[in-house]
């Protein structure tokens, strides 16, 4: 049995189309998935992509995905990577395939003196929160998530 983890290329939107719905459910958001094959497309494949994917596969069956971009600290003064999505199939789990996929992101990081890998989990994901935990990763309580979104993103872009 064999992991494989590969960038996702021309052709792989509507994989990861189907990860993203897979994630949303799980994560009890599936009615706030707008992401569409094309948008990814354009996202990932356009001429200036901002955001990343990593696919893996388990002896050739896609088995999950990490959705990530480049982020910077300023205190730091460095770049680092910023994990958006990681899901792995319910039955691929337990194979160590969220694993591989964050190192594989950890070693793009030391390859490229990128000096660190944040993302974001639910408070209520325990099983989530234990893995991260697991490999190292230290949870962060200190800092609360803020978005501006829709009617009050357009407001304020109204204002000045």
């Amino acid at each position: 049995m064999s992991i494989e983890i590969r960038p996702a290329c021309v052709g792989d939107a509507p994989l990861v189309i189907e990860f993203i719905s897979k994630l949303a459910e799980y994560e009890k958001l599936s009615g706030e998935m707008a992401a569409t094959e094309a948008m990814l497309d354009a996202a990932l494949f356009g001429p200036n992509p901002r955001v990343f994917c990593d696919l893996a596969f388990w002896d050739g069956e896609p088995a999950g995905f990490a959705l990530w971009f480049y982020s910077f600290s300023t205190f730091l003064g460095e770049h680092g990577i910023y994990l958006e999505d990681l899901f792995v199939d319910v039955e691929h789990r337990g194979r160590g395939i969220g694993k591989a996929l964050i190192a594989h992101l950890a070693r793009r990081c030391i390859d490229e003196g990128l000096k660190r890998l944040d993302w974001q989990v639910l408070d209520w994901n325990a099983p989530s929160i234990a893995f991260y935990s697991s490999i190292g990763a230290e949870t962060r309580v200190d800092w609360l998530s803020n978005r501006l979104s829709g009617e009050a993103l357009a407001r304020l872009a109204e204002v000045g």
